[in-house]
Protein backbone atom coordinates (compact mmCIF):
# COMPACT_ATOMS: atom_id res chain seq x y z
CA UNK A 1 0.00 0.00 0.00
CA UNK A 2 1.44 3.70 -1.20
CA UNK A 3 2.24 6.39 1.49
CA UNK A 4 -1.03 7.86 0.69
CA UNK A 5 -3.40 5.24 2.22
CA UNK A 6 -1.27 4.73 5.34
CA UNK A 7 -3.35 7.69 6.92
CA UNK A 8 -6.68 5.61 5.81
CA UNK A 9 -5.62 2.00 7.06
CA UNK A 10 -7.70 1.82 10.27
CA UNK A 11 -10.78 3.36 8.41
CA UNK A 12 -10.48 0.68 5.43
CA UNK A 13 -10.44 -2.14 7.93
CA UNK A 14 -13.85 -0.59 9.81
CA UNK A 15 -15.67 -0.01 6.56
CA UNK A 16 -13.80 -3.97 5.31
CA UNK A 17 -15.64 -5.03 8.56
CA UNK A 18 -18.97 -3.60 7.72
CA UNK A 19 -18.87 -4.38 3.74
CA UNK A 20 -19.29 -8.26 5.36
CA UNK A 21 -21.67 -7.70 7.79
CA UNK A 22 -24.49 -6.05 4.61
CA UNK A 23 -22.90 -8.52 2.02
CA UNK A 24 -24.27 -11.65 4.23
CA UNK A 25 -27.45 -10.08 3.74
CA UNK A 26 -30.07 -11.93 1.21
CA UNK A 27 -31.48 -9.16 -0.76
CA UNK A 28 -33.05 -10.20 -4.06
CA UNK A 29 -31.36 -7.14 -5.97
CA UNK A 30 -32.81 -5.88 -9.54
CA UNK A 31 -35.78 -7.94 -9.24
CA UNK A 32 -37.06 -6.06 -6.12
CA UNK A 33 -35.90 -2.73 -7.70
CA UNK A 34 -37.84 -3.45 -10.74
CA UNK A 35 -40.76 -4.45 -8.59
CA UNK A 36 -40.63 -1.09 -6.64
CA UNK A 37 -40.40 0.91 -9.73
CA UNK A 38 -43.02 -0.85 -10.92
CA UNK A 39 -45.26 1.22 -7.83
CA UNK A 40 -45.81 -1.93 -5.32
CA UNK A 41 -46.12 -0.05 -2.16
CA UNK A 42 -44.14 -2.56 -0.21
CA UNK A 43 -41.16 -4.35 -2.10
CA UNK A 44 -41.69 -7.96 -3.01
CA UNK A 45 -38.71 -9.78 -1.64
CA UNK A 46 -37.41 -13.28 -1.69
CA UNK A 47 -37.91 -15.19 1.59
CA UNK A 48 -35.71 -13.89 4.58
CA UNK A 49 -34.70 -10.72 2.54
CA UNK A 50 -33.85 -7.98 4.96
CA UNK A 51 -35.30 -4.98 3.25
CA UNK A 52 -38.22 -2.81 3.49
CA UNK A 53 -39.87 -0.01 1.59
CA UNK A 54 -41.64 2.74 2.60
CA UNK A 55 -43.41 4.67 -0.19
CA UNK A 56 -45.83 7.53 0.01
CA UNK A 57 -49.39 7.55 -1.22
CA UNK A 58 -48.70 8.87 -4.41
CA UNK A 59 -47.83 5.91 -7.14
CA UNK A 60 -44.27 6.07 -7.75
CA UNK A 61 -40.92 4.25 -6.76
CA UNK A 62 -38.25 3.77 -4.13
CA UNK A 63 -34.44 3.97 -3.34
CA UNK A 64 -32.65 0.45 -4.46
CA UNK A 65 -29.19 0.09 -2.80
CA UNK A 66 -26.88 -2.48 -4.22
CA UNK A 67 -24.88 -4.28 -1.65
CA UNK A 68 -21.73 -5.27 -3.51
CA UNK A 69 -17.96 -3.96 -5.07
CA UNK A 70 -15.22 -3.60 -2.96
CA UNK A 71 -14.32 -0.75 -0.14
CA UNK A 72 -12.01 1.77 -0.93
CA UNK A 73 -11.29 4.34 0.98
CA UNK A 74 -10.50 8.07 -0.85
CA UNK A 75 -10.26 11.41 1.02
CA UNK A 76 -13.51 11.73 0.03
CA UNK A 77 -14.69 8.67 3.03
CA UNK A 78 -12.42 10.18 5.24
CA UNK A 79 -13.78 13.69 4.98
CA UNK A 80 -17.57 12.14 5.10
CA UNK A 81 -16.30 10.09 8.15
CA UNK A 82 -15.07 12.97 10.14
CA UNK A 83 -18.14 15.22 9.58
CA UNK A 84 -20.57 12.19 10.74
CA UNK A 85 -18.16 9.69 13.00
CA UNK A 86 -19.32 6.81 13.62
CA UNK A 87 -21.21 6.18 10.40
CA UNK A 88 -18.90 3.86 8.93
CA UNK A 89 -21.60 1.35 8.28
CA UNK A 90 -23.52 3.96 6.06
CA UNK A 91 -20.35 4.89 4.14
CA UNK A 92 -19.58 1.74 3.49
CA UNK A 93 -23.65 1.67 2.07
CA UNK A 94 -23.54 5.20 0.13
CA UNK A 95 -20.02 3.96 -1.79
CA UNK A 96 -22.03 2.42 -4.57
CA UNK A 97 -23.10 5.78 -5.24
CA UNK A 98 -20.24 7.94 -6.76
CA UNK A 99 -22.55 10.68 -7.53
CA UNK A 100 -23.63 11.24 -3.91
CA UNK A 101 -19.62 10.27 -2.73
CA UNK A 102 -18.63 13.37 -4.99
CA UNK A 103 -21.10 15.68 -3.55
CA UNK A 104 -20.36 15.11 -0.40
CA UNK A 105 -16.97 15.49 -1.01
CA UNK A 106 -18.09 19.12 -2.41
CA UNK A 107 -18.78 19.54 1.12
CA UNK A 108 -22.47 19.80 0.45
CA UNK A 109 -23.23 17.52 3.49
CA UNK A 110 -25.37 20.22 5.82
CA UNK A 111 -24.30 18.52 9.57
CA UNK A 112 -27.33 18.30 11.91
CA UNK A 113 -26.52 15.87 15.30
CA UNK A 114 -30.25 16.59 17.08
CA UNK A 115 -31.22 13.96 19.07
CA UNK A 116 -34.48 13.27 20.73
CA UNK A 117 -33.75 10.71 23.71
CA UNK A 118 -36.23 9.07 25.96
CA UNK A 119 -37.71 5.86 27.79
CA UNK A 120 -34.29 4.41 27.34
CA UNK A 121 -34.24 4.95 23.60
CA UNK A 122 -32.68 7.75 21.22
CA UNK A 123 -32.92 8.55 17.68
CA UNK A 124 -30.32 11.44 16.28
CA UNK A 125 -30.33 12.93 13.04
CA UNK A 126 -26.48 13.22 12.09
CA UNK A 127 -26.68 15.10 8.51
CA UNK A 128 -28.78 15.65 5.33
CA UNK A 129 -27.76 16.61 2.08
CA UNK A 130 -30.34 17.80 -0.44
CA UNK A 131 -30.96 19.53 -3.81
CA UNK A 132 -34.12 19.75 -5.68
CA UNK A 133 -34.39 16.11 -6.45
CA UNK A 134 -33.69 14.57 -3.57
CA UNK A 135 -32.84 14.25 0.16
CA UNK A 136 -30.44 12.02 1.95
CA UNK A 137 -31.53 11.65 5.20
CA UNK A 138 -28.58 10.07 8.07
CA UNK A 139 -29.62 8.83 11.18
CA UNK A 140 -28.43 6.83 14.11
CA UNK A 141 -30.72 4.65 16.48
CA UNK A 142 -29.42 3.79 20.42
CA UNK A 143 -30.98 1.36 22.65
CA UNK A 144 -34.22 1.23 20.65
CA UNK A 145 -36.09 -2.09 20.40
CA UNK A 146 -35.75 -4.80 17.60
CA UNK A 147 -33.81 -2.16 15.48
CA UNK A 148 -32.63 -5.98 13.46
CA UNK A 149 -36.35 -5.65 12.46
CA UNK A 150 -36.89 -2.38 11.86
CA UNK A 151 -40.84 -2.40 13.37
CA UNK A 152 -41.01 1.15 13.21
CA UNK A 153 -42.63 3.53 10.39
CA UNK A 154 -41.10 6.86 9.66
CA UNK A 155 -42.42 9.87 8.79
CA UNK A 156 -41.39 13.21 7.20
CA UNK A 157 -42.96 16.24 7.91
CA UNK A 158 -43.01 19.79 6.69
CA UNK A 159 -42.45 23.42 8.59
CA UNK A 160 -46.48 22.96 9.28
CA UNK A 161 -46.58 19.43 10.53
CA UNK A 162 -48.05 18.33 7.20
CA UNK A 163 -46.86 15.20 5.62
CA UNK A 164 -44.30 16.09 2.43
CA UNK A 165 -45.75 14.03 -0.53
CA UNK A 166 -42.81 12.28 -1.49
CA UNK A 167 -41.39 8.90 -2.34
CA UNK A 168 -38.51 7.63 0.05
CA UNK A 169 -36.80 4.47 1.04
CA UNK A 170 -34.28 2.75 3.77
CA UNK A 171 -32.91 -0.34 4.19
CA UNK A 172 -33.18 -2.92 7.17
CA UNK A 173 -29.76 -5.02 7.19
CA UNK A 174 -29.02 -7.26 10.34
CA UNK A 175 -27.98 -5.26 13.52
CA UNK A 176 -25.84 -7.38 16.29
CA UNK A 177 -24.13 -4.63 17.63
CA UNK A 178 -23.77 -5.43 21.73
CA UNK A 179 -24.42 -1.65 22.26
CA UNK A 180 -27.66 -1.41 20.40
CA UNK A 181 -26.69 1.57 18.11
CA UNK A 182 -28.02 1.30 14.37
CA UNK A 183 -26.90 3.24 11.79
CA UNK A 184 -29.09 3.91 8.21
CA UNK A 185 -30.36 6.63 6.06
CA UNK A 186 -33.36 7.60 4.33
CA UNK A 187 -33.56 8.13 0.84
CA UNK A 188 -35.99 10.79 -0.15
CA UNK A 189 -37.36 11.47 -4.25
CA UNK A 190 -39.15 14.78 -4.37
CA UNK A 191 -41.37 14.92 -7.48
CA UNK A 192 -42.96 17.95 -9.09
CA UNK A 193 -45.18 17.49 -6.31
CA UNK A 194 -43.00 18.38 -3.27
CA UNK A 195 -39.73 20.12 -2.94
CA UNK A 196 -37.33 20.51 0.32
CA UNK A 197 -39.06 21.59 3.16
CA UNK A 198 -37.81 25.27 5.16
CA UNK A 199 -38.08 22.87 8.32
CA UNK A 200 -38.37 19.15 8.53
CA UNK A 201 -39.30 16.98 10.97
CA UNK A 202 -38.58 13.34 10.89
CA UNK A 203 -40.79 10.99 12.84
CA UNK A 204 -40.14 7.32 14.13
CA UNK A 205 -43.01 5.31 15.59
CA UNK A 206 -42.67 1.85 17.25
CA UNK A 207 -45.01 -0.54 15.45
CA UNK A 208 -44.98 -2.60 18.83
CA UNK A 209 -47.64 -2.24 20.81
CA UNK A 210 -45.98 -3.89 23.78
CA UNK A 211 -43.09 -0.73 23.31
CA UNK A 212 -44.71 1.91 22.10
CA UNK A 213 -42.76 5.47 21.64
CA UNK A 214 -42.97 8.36 19.02
CA UNK A 215 -39.43 9.96 18.70
CA UNK A 216 -39.29 13.08 16.82
CA UNK A 217 -36.10 15.40 15.56
CA UNK A 218 -37.09 18.48 13.77
CA UNK A 219 -34.39 20.43 11.54
CA UNK A 220 -33.51 23.54 9.59
CA UNK A 221 -32.75 22.50 5.65
CA UNK A 222 -29.91 24.66 4.49
CA UNK A 223 -31.09 24.87 0.80
CA UNK A 224 -28.70 27.38 0.14
CA UNK A 225 -25.44 24.39 -0.18
CA UNK A 226 -27.07 23.60 -3.33
CA UNK A 227 -29.03 26.23 -4.19
CA UNK A 228 -28.68 27.32 -8.36
CA UNK A 229 -26.64 23.86 -9.42
CA UNK A 230 -29.64 22.60 -10.95
CA UNK A 231 -28.84 22.14 -14.69
CA UNK A 232 -31.44 21.18 -17.85
CA UNK A 233 -30.00 19.65 -20.75
CA UNK A 234 -33.02 19.49 -23.84
CA UNK A 235 -32.42 16.28 -26.09
CA UNK A 236 -35.95 15.58 -27.98
CA UNK A 237 -34.93 12.72 -29.68
CA UNK A 238 -36.72 9.17 -30.17
CA UNK A 239 -35.31 5.18 -29.31
CA UNK A 240 -36.67 2.84 -31.59
CA UNK A 241 -36.92 -0.92 -29.66
CA UNK A 242 -38.60 -3.66 -31.11
CA UNK A 243 -40.50 -1.29 -33.21
CA UNK A 244 -41.66 0.39 -29.50
CA UNK A 245 -41.36 4.17 -29.47
CA UNK A 246 -40.39 6.39 -26.53
CA UNK A 247 -39.36 9.74 -26.57
CA UNK A 248 -36.11 11.24 -24.52
CA UNK A 249 -36.93 14.58 -23.60
CA UNK A 250 -34.82 16.08 -21.61
CA UNK A 251 -32.04 15.43 -18.77
CA UNK A 252 -31.65 17.63 -15.51
CA UNK A 253 -28.90 16.99 -13.60
CA UNK A 254 -28.78 18.32 -9.97
CA UNK A 255 -25.58 17.46 -7.15
CA UNK A 256 -27.07 13.96 -6.46
CA UNK A 257 -28.48 12.78 -9.10
CA UNK A 258 -29.50 13.18 -12.91
CA UNK A 259 -33.57 13.13 -13.79
CA UNK A 260 -33.92 11.59 -17.49
CA UNK A 261 -37.48 11.99 -18.75
CA UNK A 262 -39.08 10.02 -21.60
CA UNK A 263 -42.49 9.19 -23.14
CA UNK A 264 -43.52 6.08 -23.98
CA UNK A 265 -45.92 6.38 -27.12
CA UNK A 266 -49.29 5.67 -26.74
CA UNK A 267 -49.32 3.79 -29.76
CA UNK A 268 -46.65 0.88 -29.21
CA UNK A 269 -48.43 -2.04 -29.33
CA UNK A 270 -46.61 -3.66 -25.65
CA UNK A 271 -46.60 -1.85 -22.49
CA UNK A 272 -43.07 -1.05 -21.53
CA UNK A 273 -42.61 -1.63 -17.52
CA UNK A 274 -38.77 -0.71 -17.97
CA UNK A 275 -35.85 -0.75 -19.86
CA UNK A 276 -32.83 -3.15 -19.28
CA UNK A 277 -29.72 -2.99 -18.12
CA UNK A 278 -29.96 0.91 -18.39
CA UNK A 279 -26.71 3.54 -18.38
CA UNK A 280 -25.18 6.36 -18.92
CA UNK A 281 -21.86 6.06 -20.41
CA UNK A 282 -19.21 9.28 -20.85
CA UNK A 283 -16.24 9.82 -22.74
CA UNK A 284 -13.74 7.86 -20.49
CA UNK A 285 -16.02 4.77 -20.33
CA UNK A 286 -17.62 5.29 -17.18
CA UNK A 287 -20.69 4.05 -16.50
CA UNK A 288 -23.94 6.01 -14.15
CA UNK A 289 -26.24 3.68 -13.38
CA UNK A 290 -30.11 3.86 -12.76
CA UNK A 291 -31.75 2.94 -9.63
CA UNK A 292 -35.20 4.45 -9.43
CA UNK A 293 -37.93 5.38 -11.89
CA UNK A 294 -41.22 6.87 -11.59
CA UNK A 295 -44.34 7.21 -13.37
CA UNK A 296 -46.31 5.32 -16.39
CA UNK A 297 -46.07 6.31 -19.83
CA UNK A 298 -44.45 9.77 -18.21
CA UNK A 299 -41.05 8.71 -16.77
CA UNK A 300 -38.55 10.10 -15.09
CA UNK A 301 -35.76 7.88 -14.84
CA UNK A 302 -33.41 8.55 -12.09
CA UNK A 303 -29.06 8.02 -12.28
CA UNK A 304 -26.53 8.74 -9.95
CA UNK A 305 -25.26 12.34 -10.51
CA UNK A 306 -21.89 12.98 -12.71
CA UNK A 307 -22.56 16.88 -12.15
CA UNK A 308 -18.82 17.34 -10.71
CA UNK A 309 -17.23 14.65 -12.99
CA UNK A 310 -17.88 17.34 -15.96
CA UNK A 311 -18.59 14.83 -18.95
CA UNK A 312 -18.33 16.10 -22.20
CA UNK A 313 -20.90 13.39 -23.99
CA UNK A 314 -23.39 10.91 -22.39
CA UNK A 315 -24.28 7.86 -24.38
CA UNK A 316 -27.74 6.28 -22.86
CA UNK A 317 -27.47 2.42 -23.25
CA UNK A 318 -29.55 -0.62 -22.68
CA UNK A 319 -30.62 -4.15 -23.33
CA UNK A 320 -33.99 -4.10 -24.42
CA UNK A 321 -37.21 -3.84 -22.40
CA UNK A 322 -39.20 -5.48 -20.06
CA UNK A 323 -42.86 -5.35 -21.69
CA UNK A 324 -46.04 -7.34 -22.54
CA UNK A 325 -48.74 -7.10 -25.86
CA UNK A 326 -51.17 -4.69 -23.83
CA UNK A 327 -53.80 -6.91 -25.04
CA UNK A 328 -51.97 -8.99 -22.43
CA UNK A 329 -52.75 -7.02 -19.66
CA UNK A 330 -56.01 -8.23 -18.85
CA UNK A 331 -57.21 -10.81 -17.65
CA UNK A 332 -60.30 -13.07 -15.25
CA UNK A 333 -59.54 -15.50 -12.95
CA UNK A 334 -62.39 -18.05 -11.01
CA UNK A 335 -61.33 -18.65 -7.41
CA UNK A 336 -62.91 -21.66 -7.46
CA UNK A 337 -62.18 -23.44 -10.68
CA UNK A 338 -58.41 -21.73 -10.51
CA UNK A 339 -59.46 -20.49 -14.40
CA UNK A 340 -57.62 -18.21 -16.10
CA UNK A 341 -59.26 -16.32 -19.23
CA UNK A 342 -56.77 -14.18 -21.26
CA UNK A 343 -53.39 -12.91 -19.58
CA UNK A 344 -49.87 -14.27 -20.88
CA UNK A 345 -49.46 -17.45 -21.92
CA UNK A 346 -48.48 -20.02 -19.12
CA UNK A 347 -49.67 -17.92 -15.84
CA UNK A 348 -51.57 -20.59 -13.71
CA UNK A 349 -53.36 -20.09 -10.03
CA UNK A 350 -52.17 -22.64 -7.71
CA UNK A 351 -54.06 -21.80 -4.53
CA UNK A 352 -55.30 -19.20 -2.31
CA UNK A 353 -55.59 -18.21 1.54
CA UNK A 354 -56.88 -16.15 4.18
CA UNK A 355 -54.83 -14.16 6.45
CA UNK A 356 -56.55 -11.95 8.49
CA UNK A 357 -58.72 -9.66 6.40
CA UNK A 358 -56.36 -10.27 3.80
CA UNK A 359 -56.63 -12.72 0.66
CA UNK A 360 -52.81 -14.50 -0.52
CA UNK A 361 -52.85 -16.43 -3.99
CA UNK A 362 -50.69 -18.11 -5.18
CA UNK A 363 -49.54 -18.20 -8.89
CA UNK A 364 -46.71 -20.02 -11.10
CA UNK A 365 -44.97 -17.85 -14.02
CA UNK A 366 -43.19 -19.65 -16.65
CA UNK A 367 -40.21 -17.27 -16.18
CA UNK A 368 -37.27 -16.79 -13.88
CA UNK A 369 -37.47 -13.70 -12.02
CA UNK A 370 -34.25 -13.21 -11.64
CA UNK A 371 -32.99 -9.54 -12.49
CA UNK A 372 -36.22 -9.32 -13.64
CA UNK A 373 -39.94 -7.73 -12.79
CA UNK A 374 -41.97 -9.60 -10.46
CA UNK A 375 -45.58 -10.03 -11.69
CA UNK A 376 -47.73 -8.12 -10.13
CA UNK A 377 -51.17 -6.55 -10.75
CA UNK A 378 -52.01 -3.03 -10.61
CA UNK A 379 -55.91 -3.28 -10.54
CA UNK A 380 -58.16 -6.22 -8.70
CA UNK A 381 -62.37 -5.90 -9.50
CA UNK A 382 -64.77 -7.85 -7.74
CA UNK A 383 -68.03 -9.01 -9.62
CA UNK A 384 -69.51 -6.08 -8.45
CA UNK A 385 -67.04 -3.65 -9.73
CA UNK A 386 -65.55 -2.81 -6.16
CA UNK A 387 -61.86 -2.35 -6.53
CA UNK A 388 -58.96 -3.61 -3.88
CA UNK A 389 -55.42 -2.78 -3.39
CA UNK A 390 -52.24 -5.19 -3.90
CA UNK A 391 -49.66 -3.86 -1.38
CA UNK A 392 -47.53 -6.13 -1.40
CA UNK A 393 -45.62 -9.82 -3.67
CA UNK A 394 -43.47 -12.43 -2.19
CA UNK A 395 -42.30 -14.98 -4.84
CA UNK A 396 -39.54 -18.42 -4.24
CA UNK A 397 -38.12 -19.53 -7.57
CA UNK A 398 -39.27 -23.14 -8.95
CA UNK A 399 -42.54 -24.91 -8.67
CA UNK A 400 -42.30 -28.70 -7.90
CA UNK A 401 -39.49 -30.09 -9.97
CA UNK A 402 -39.79 -27.09 -12.75
CA UNK A 403 -37.28 -24.66 -12.47
CA UNK A 404 -37.59 -22.87 -14.85
CA UNK A 405 -40.71 -21.70 -12.90
CA UNK A 406 -41.58 -19.10 -9.99
CA UNK A 407 -44.31 -19.12 -7.54
CA UNK A 408 -45.66 -15.65 -6.77
CA UNK A 409 -47.58 -15.12 -3.98
CA UNK A 410 -49.66 -11.30 -3.95
CA UNK A 411 -51.39 -9.90 -1.27
CA UNK A 412 -55.00 -8.55 -1.82
CA UNK A 413 -55.82 -6.07 0.57
CA UNK A 414 -59.47 -6.57 2.39
CA UNK A 415 -60.19 -9.51 0.31
CA UNK A 416 -60.23 -12.63 2.65
CA UNK A 417 -64.64 -12.60 1.58
CA UNK A 418 -63.59 -12.60 -2.42
CA UNK A 419 -65.41 -15.13 -4.46
CA UNK A 420 -66.17 -15.79 -7.74
CA UNK A 421 -64.65 -13.89 -10.46
CA UNK A 422 -62.32 -11.39 -10.51
CA UNK A 423 -61.50 -9.39 -13.34
CA UNK A 424 -57.35 -7.94 -12.91
CA UNK A 425 -54.90 -5.88 -14.71
CA UNK A 426 -51.27 -6.79 -14.36
CA UNK A 427 -48.82 -3.58 -13.93
CA UNK A 428 -45.23 -6.09 -14.19
CA UNK A 429 -44.21 -9.04 -15.35
CA UNK A 430 -41.19 -11.08 -16.08
CA UNK A 431 -40.92 -10.48 -19.75
CA UNK A 432 -38.27 -9.70 -21.31
CA UNK A 433 -37.12 -8.35 -25.16
CA UNK A 434 -33.89 -8.20 -26.67
CA UNK A 435 -33.03 -5.32 -28.24
CA UNK A 436 -29.89 -3.35 -27.65
CA UNK A 437 -30.44 0.21 -27.96
CA UNK A 438 -28.16 3.54 -27.51
CA UNK A 439 -28.55 7.61 -27.86
CA UNK A 440 -25.97 10.18 -27.83
CA UNK A 441 -27.26 12.82 -25.04
CA UNK A 442 -25.84 16.35 -25.59
CA UNK A 443 -24.12 17.49 -22.88
CA UNK A 444 -23.60 21.43 -23.06
CA UNK A 445 -19.26 22.18 -22.35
Amino acid sequence: MTDEHNPFEALEARLQARKAEYDAIDVPHAAASRAVQAGIQQASHKRKSKLRWLTSSISAAALILLFTGCIRVSPAFASFVEQLPGMEGVVSLIRQDKGLMMAIDQSLLQKVGITDEHDGGSVTVEGIITDESRMVIFYKMKGMKDTEKFNYDIDLLDENGKDIPVVYGYSVPNSDSDDQVYENFIDVVFTDKASPPDVLTVVFKSRDDAHPGVWKVTLPVDKNLTKGMKKVIPVNESLVIDGQRIQVKQATMYPTRLVLDVQMDPNNTKKIFGLSDLQLVDEQGRAWRTDTSIGEDTRSIYFESMYFAKPKKLTLQGSGFSGLDKKELDFSLNLKTREITGGPSGLQMLGSKVEGKDLIIDFSVPDNMENSYVFNFSKVKDSSGKTYQTPSASWSPGYGKNQNHTTVSITIENGAKLQGELQIKISTYPSKIKSPFSLEIPVNP
